[in-house]
């Protein structure tokens, strides 16, 4: 289906009219809509096309939930052999063709351990109800209530979800410090910023006057998205994974948004090896559509039926559409080709990066990429970070925009500029998009000054 095909007319008027009707309709809470003033009409793979008639590069990709881009045939095609099946679309959690084919695809991408000795819950819609599903999930198995999280984390928006996020209001959860080499913790970057960010782990652990008794669980994400791209280094991966198996206590691990070839391979968490207890997915296993779910180490199986459940759990589009995209990264080697072409992207970042001072860090695993913006016109601290510059980011987002890119803004102020292509682009799509971006830097670096004082604290979070 080529962007020229049956859609609604796109016209300015209808552009100016649904936008306007949509802030006095919608909620104060609306995000993307706010930072994004389109209206998509249509949409193929990398491109949207705006009732406005404009086009778009799409490097947010619905936040990472596009692995194979907008309406990609054989996604369309399996919603298609599910509805003219006339098979039900509303199953709840009963067995069905469609989520044996799914359930056993999954299985396949999947480390053997995990594989060979996993139970699968289907949950609600959003990753964010899959993270509860985990939490309950492992104070059950546990008999504990206490979470362990990182600082930055991102994990969803319900209550807790959110108390394990980086944006939390309250102290149920214990935040440890997650290892960075720009921005690190301890001020210093690098392995050994990372041995001790694992020590202060450790210490809270084993330290009975710590304040800390034994929790239920551990979550992590292998790359923080929200938190502004960052990557766990390996190694202290595998020492939380020892950690955690050492002391007894279930180690869950967030792929919602790095799962599915992202960040070049299938699972982030191959990178290092590890196989956690309890693996939380969304976002892309639903190719496009609504799906999420938990897969869990079998011994953890001890909560009674009707301990989690949901009404939307049996979403057959979903699993077909997920399924055809998990056949199709796989038989293609698209995550291979996410970690090469990222790794392609990301040299050429890091030279955009040594042109402008602006520039602080640029960041990422394959196709999940970050490019954080600083105050070019403040000093840098003892490990050479400077102050964050939310506003240009701003403008930077703004001016992509103006080029025709779509790009969304993470990290502690909101000052990394993410991209999120789908795994489907050329080369040369690759090449459009950082030439849009290179371009939109300077414009932005001559119409905005530099930061008069520091910008509070904030970190939008991703719909799940």
């Amino acid at each position: 289906m080529a962007l020229t095909e049956t859609a609604p007319a796109a016209t300015p008027s209808s552009h100016e009219g649904i936008l306007r009707r949509q802030s006095l309709r919608e909620s104060a809470a609306r995000t993307y809509a706010r930072s994004l003033p389109i209206v998509p009409v249509r949409a193929r793979g990398l491109t949207i096309e705006g009732a406005d008639g404009r086009r778009y590069l799409d490097c947010l990709s619905g936040a990472g939930t596009l692995a194979l881009g907008h309406n990609h045939p054989v996604v369309l095609e399996a919603i298609r052999a599910v509805l003219d099946s006339g098979a039900p679309l509303h199953t709840l959690d009963l067995a069905t063709p469609v989520k044996d084919d799914f359930t056993t695809e999954l299985f396949a991408t999947l480390p053997r351990e995990l594989a060979e000795n996993g139970r699968i819950q289907f949950c609600g819609p959003a990753g964010t109800d899959a993270v509860e599903a985990a939490f309950t999930l492992v104070r059950t198995a546990t008999g504990r209530e206490g979470l362990m999280a990182f600082s930055g984390a991102y994990h969803g928006m319900t209550e807790g979800a959110l108390a394990a996020s980086g944006g939390a209001r309250t102290t149920a959860v214990t935040r440890l410090p997650y290892p960075s080499d720009y921005r690190c913790p301890f001020r210093t970057g690098g392995e050994r910023g990372a041995e001790l960010a694992a020590r202060w782990t450790e210490s809270l652990l084993d330290d009975q006057k710590s304040g800390v008794p034994r929790p239920a669980g551990m979550i992590l994400e292998p790359v923080q998205g929200e938190g502004g791209v960052i990557p766990a280094p390996d190694s202290w991966l595998r020492r939380m994974r020892d950690v955690t198996a050492a002391r007894g206590i279930p180690l869950i691990v967030d792929e919602v948004q790095t799962g599915v070839g992202r960040t070049g391979t299938f699972w982030a968490m191959e990178h290092s090896g590890i196989v956690p207890d309890v693996l939380v997915l969304s976002k892309a296993i639903g190719g496009s559509l609504p799906l999420a779910v938990i897969v869990y180490r079998a011994e953890l199986d001890t909560w009674q039926p009707g301990a989690h459940a949901g009404t939307f759990r049996g979403n057959q589009l979903a699993m077909a559409a997920g399924r055809a995209t998990l056949v199709h990264v796989r038989e293609n080697g698209l995550d291979r080709r996410a970690g090469e072409l990222g790794a392609r992207m990301l040299a050429r970042l890091t030279q955009l990066a040594a042109a402008h001072d602006c520039i602080g860090d640029v960041r990422g695993r394959g196709l999940m990429l970050g490019v954080e913006l600083v105050d070019r016109d403040a000093d840098a601290d003892a490990t050479g970070a400077r102050p964050a510059d939310p506003t240009l980011a701003v403008a930077v987002q703004n001016a992509c925009l103006d080029r025709g890119l779509i790009v969304e803004l993470g990290g502690r102020q909101s000052a990394v500029v993410r991209l999120l292509p789908p795994l489907t682009i050329t080369d040369e799509q690759a090449d459009a998009i950082l030439d849009r971006l290179t371009d939109a830097i300077a414009a932005a670096v001559r119409t905005t000054p530099a930061p008069t004082g520091t910008s509070p604290t904030t970190m939008r979070g991703t719909s799940r």
